[in-house]
């Protein structure tokens, strides 16, 4: 059995991790950062971002700390698609997962 990610808290919210370094989902739950609803933040391919926030800036944005190096902040109040979040998830996992890691759960 492959098991290649795990949830403990970071800088006090709910974090996944990739072999339990490297980070590819976080939950904030409201009022941290400035946010005021519930919210991820996940790593997205280049150019991913930029062309989400444009579409729908009330659901998306560049968050603070991490936004520089392309991840994407997502609101949860804002008529999410349960769908769309889970692939946005398995998007910033694939984007930061070793090569070996993609392979095994391709197979």
């Amino acid at each position: 059995m492959l098991v290649v990610s795990s949830e403990r808290l970071c800088h006090g919210s709910p974090s996944f991790f990739i072999r339990e370094r490297k980070t590819f989902t976080t939950f904030y739950f409201a009022d941290h950062y400035g946010e005021d609803s519930p919210n991820i933040w996940c790593p997205a391919p280049p150019g991913v971002r930029e062309q989400m926030v444009e579409a729908e800036p009330r659901r998306f944005y560049r968050p603070p700390y991490v936004g520089h190096r392309g991840w994407i902040g997502g609101r949860l109040e804002v008529d999410p698609d349960w769908t769309e979040v889970a692939g946005i998830i398995d998007e910033g996992f694939r984007h930061v997962a070793p090569q070996m890691v993609l392979k095994q759960l391709d197979e």
